[in-house]
């Protein structure tokens, strides 16, 4: 073998190596140091929130669990602790409750990440009984 077909072979060697380690440096930034995508940081969030549930949110509203649902939404779980489904005017406590939730999801620092991801927030209610009540739904073009 001549010294040029030699060099030649080097030099195709070297190609290949800078290819592959190219590659794998490539590889591993898409893998391993990859961001997590949004889902994952919902389901983070909700299972953070989850560790320290139930907990009381005030007198009369148990926040029980919360949950990320697939197409970008979050969705938290109240019990109403002092209230029956048949006791209630459904519509006059959703009313009430709208503008309350909604300013909440607009003023509160730690819901920045969802708002910035425009994420739907649905609010779940159940009464003492663990009947279904209602459940309240923001989306983006709401809070912003």
């Amino acid at each position: 073998m001549t010294e040029k077909a030699s060099n030649k072979q080097k030099q195709i060697k070297t190609i290949i190596g800078i290819a592959v380690g190219a590659l794998v440096m490539i590889l591993v930034q898409q893998f391993v140091f990859k961001t997590p995508s949004f889902d994952k940081q919902m389901m983070q969030a909700a299972s953070e929130i989850n560790k320290v549930c139930p907990i009381m949110v005030d007198q009369e509203t148990r926040l029980d669990n919360s949950i990320a649902l697939p197409d970008n939404v979050f969705q938290y779980n109240y019990t109403l602790v002092n209230m029956e489904k048949n006791s209630i005017n459904i519509f006059e406590l959703e009313e009430y409750l709208k503008p309350i939730i909604l300013n909440t999801i607009r003023t509160n620092p730690d819901l920045k990440v969802f708002k910035d991801n425009e994420t739907t927030m649905l609010y779940n209610y159940k009464d003492k009984n663990s009947e279904y009540l209602f459940k309240l739904s923001f989306t983006a073009d709401q809070y912003k």
